[in-house]
């Protein structure tokens, strides 16, 4: 290459190319939600049969969870999915800095309203600095999560979920948003 032509970036081309637009179309439908919710949002029980986040005797906040999906499976809140977003992007990032992963006891939801958009925020920033870091080569690599031990599965497979599980929860919030803003 010559002084005059661009080093292509990681964004520009290739498989992490189309990963990252992916990726940044998906946030970008997240944002209109994120930047409409109001704190009473959060907490909002759309249903009788609810996961939410509820707080303890001494002030956290805990998720409801089962280990086995319940049947009927209860509707969640924006405060669930939000800390459900923090989990598995966390355990994500964990496994993609080569670190120990957190249990999932571990993730805690930090609160309606603004604390847990700017924790969401900082976990979108803290993914693009790790996506920025990542070559073709590294995307042929063995997947640590969410498939362990799959060797079928490569880092672009979790980039994609990332992208897929992020689309998912963000249409949920986005659609209780609404739902709570219309009732």
């Amino acid at each position: 290459m010559t002084a005059a032509t661009p080093t292509p970036t990681p964004t520009a081309d290739g498989r992490l190319g189309l990963l990252r637009r992916q990726f940044d179309l998906t946030w970008a439908l997240f944002a209109y939600h994120l930047e409409r919710l109001e704190p009473e949002d959060f907490l909002w029980e759309p249903a009788p049969l609810c996961w939410s986040v509820r707080r303890t005797p001494e002030g956290a906040w805990v998720p409801d969870w089962a280990d086995t999906e319940p049947d009927p499976v209860p509707v969640p809140t924006i405060a669930w999915l939000s800390w459900h977003i923090g989990w598995w992007w966390s355990v994500t990032l964990d496994h993609a800095r080569g670190e120990r992963p957190r249990e999932r006891t571990e993730i805690v939801w930090p609160g309606e309203g603004e604390p847990t958009l700017a924790w969401l925020r900082s976990l979108r920033t803290e993914w693009l600095a790790r996506l920025d870091t990542l070559t073709d080569a590294d995307l042929d690599a063995t997947a640590p999560f969410p498939w362990p031990d799959d060797p079928a599965r490569t880092k672009a497979d979790m980039l994609a979920w990332v992208n897929a599980e992020l689309m998912k929860n963000a249409a949920e919030i986005g659609q209780l948003r609404m739902l709570r803003a219309a009732s």
